[in-house]
């Protein structure tokens, strides 16, 4: 008895019958008790040992969220706006494909080691990892392994460097630069000329891109940076709330502030508005990502869209063209980004 058995008497599809073992619940109750009918009635079991042994592979994708900076005392991934999207769009994805999702959280260095035994142990048949904290060592390591891997948020030059595109690995990322890009134009143009930036982690490309946009916007209309208005949270709404307090307590507030993304600019936002400051009219906050909360805040916040859906779908793609590859394969995308204007944005003064 296979999967597509249970689908043909179940009258569902294969996806279906694989969102229903996977226990997702994006499945109508009367469907799910459909197929868990037939699933008994069959005693049916996914022979995963077997597939791997006939070189069919698992029909699973390991989804690896590394997240080296947070302090376990504060926060974890699931407090992150971006990795709870993230997780949802290769979960339904994968869904559409008919794969399961395995999911591991990467805190420290040590924890890589379940990244390298799923691999290993053929759990897995290729990997999606995402995340801050970029090690190339421990990327090399797992590229070696000869497994499908894909990265999101990488630097491609590090990859060429180190000679990885030898492997079956692709990178995608999102066109950072010309977010940023459009974000401080959009402040500039404005009449903004002291704009402050919440930096993300500097370690991962997507945190260096968006600085490089604002540092060369800053230079290219001749405005100053003042190291007073430069700021790190570190992609932490904590760390980036207790910096914003930190700006407060100097008195050099600039007109406007660019943050590197939505949970640092909600967590400045807040420490704003607990000292009496308002947004836009006293300061102009400009986001990225667009969580789902940058519409529903009161000002609603200007932000860059990230392409979570289309990135997701891309890696999971790329896991069963790299699956399929005869030799090693290295394919790169990049995806563009969406200036959001709202209400958190507006000329100074």
């Amino acid at each position: 008895m296979r999967s597509e058995d249970i689908a043909r008497l179940a009258g569902v599809s294969r996806s279906t019958v694989s969102r229903v073992i996977n226990n997702y619940p994006n499945v109508p109750d009367e469907t799910r008790r459909k197929v868990m009918k037939i699933i008994e009635e069959h005693q049916y079991e996914p022979n995963t040992s077997a597939r791997v042994l006939a070189g069919k592979g698992t029909d699973t994708i390991g989804l690896f969220i590394v997240s080296t900076a947070e302090r376990p005392d504060v926060t974890r991934i699931y407090d992150n706006s971006y990795f709870a999207r993230f997780v949802d769009a290769v979960v339904e994805n994968a869904n559409v494909s008919g794969s399961y999702v395995l999911i591991h959280t990467v805190y420290s260095r040590t924890d890589f080691l379940k990244v390298k035994q799923a691999f290993l142990q053929k759990r897995i048949d290729g990997g999606i990892i995402v995340g801050t904290g970029n090690d190339p060592e421990m990327i090399r390591e797992l590229a070696d392994l000869g497994s499908p891997m894909v990265l999101i948020d990488y630097d491609i030059s590090d990859i060429i460097a180190n000679r990885l595109d030898r492997n079956h690995l692709s990178v995608i990322n999102s066109k950072d630069y010309d977010g940023a890009l459009a974000v401080m134009n959009h402040l500039i143009s404005l009449g903004h000329r002291e704009i402050g930036f919440l930096a993300g982690r500097m370690d991962t490309f997507s945190g260096r891109e968006r600085y490089k946009a604002y540092e060369a916007a800053m230079l290219e209309h001749g405005l100053r940076m003042n190291a007073e208005h430069m700021i790190r949270g570190d992609f932490l709404k904590q760390t980036a709330y207790e910096e914003a307090g930190r700006l407060l307590r100097s008195g050099q507030l600039p007109t406007a502030l660019f943050s590197a993304n939505d949970d640092m600019a909600i967590a400045a936002m807040q420490a704003l508005s607990e000292h009496g400051v308002r947004v836009p009219e006293d300061l102009s906050i400009a986001g990225y990502d667009d969580v789902p909360a940058a519409s529903l805040l009161t000002p609603k916040l200007t932000t860059v869209r990230l392409p979570i859906y289309d990135i997701s779908r891309a890696a999971v793609e790329a896991i069963e063209r790299l699956r399929q590859a005869g030799s090693a394969s290295f394919g790169t995308i990049s995806f563009p980004s969406e200036l959001i204007i709202r209400e958190s944005t507006r000329a100074p003064g």
